[in-house]
């Protein structure tokens, strides 16, 4: 095989995309077969671990499809960095006047017996 292969001790996030999604697939392949296997083992039906195989190979292939799909759109198009916004304060406050509403407040400046 021509696939880039690092060395046994080389740091995983070095690996190129292609590498990671293509070490992904194998696994995923594996597993189609490994399952199967393993059901039939435990005494499952063979229509059973067919039909696990079938289910599993069509994930397997779909998740290859969308893989590699989303690998040429990423090589397509150029890596650009989102604007910078401003920084969120989340879903219920407000930036302004009115936004310390709520909570336990002893009604201005009176003081409290």
């Amino acid at each position: 095989m021509s696939a880039h292969r690092p060395e046994p001790g080389a740091d995983r996030s070095t690996a190129r995309p292609a590498d990671r999604s293509t070490d992904l697939i194998r696994w995923a392949a594996f597993s189609t077969v490994l399952v199967p296997v393993v059901l039939l083992w435990y005494g499952s039906s063979l229509a059973g671990a067919a039909g696990t195989a079938l289910g599993l190979a069509a994930v397997t292939a779909v998740c290859r499809l969308l893989l590699r799909r989303s690998e040429r759109v990423a090589a397509r198009t150029p890596a650009v960095e989102p604007p910078a916004a401003a920084p969120s304060r989340g879903r219920r406050q407000r930036a302004g006047t009115g936004s310390h509403r709520g909570g336990r407040h002893s009604g201005g400046n009176t003081p409290v017996d």
